[in-house]
């Protein structure tokens, strides 16, 4: 049985030393940081710390959000493969130059013009 990390709670308010639980009870670590994707206004995932070093576990694998712990939808064995956290942020995207004809435009990005990554 998980133990009781109190009342759900957002991801902005979620505190730093947190808890990091797996879906099968281990402590995987305490949180760093909740991120989030400030122009969707929703949340990104979690960065935490681990005896094996900083992890980021994204939104989807993340069950729930309590004041006293982090529950993830994942196993310890499957969380032990999550990415190390970027210290530079994730990818970044910018929109690509117009090139002129139909890449101009609604049409244009549909047909290949919209976004490229940096």
């Amino acid at each position: 049985m998980s133990a009781d990390h109190g009342h759900a709670i957002s991801y902005k308010v979620l505190p730093a030393g947190v808890p990091v639980v797996s879906s099968d009870d281990v402590t995987l670590g305490t949180v760093v940081a909740a991120l989030d994707n400030e122009r969707e206004q929703i949340f990104d995932g979690i960065v935490f710390d681990t005896p094996a070093g900083r992890r980021f576990v994204d939104a989807p694998e993340v069950a729930r959000i309590a004041e006293r712990g982090v529950t993830l939808t994942i196993t310890a064995q499957e969380a032990a493969g999550l990415p190390e956290s970027d210290p530079k942020g994730g990818k970044e995207y910018e929109a690509k130059a117009p090139r002129g004809g139909l890449a101009r435009g609604p049409l244009g990005r549909f047909l290949g013009g919209g976004w490229k990554r940096r």
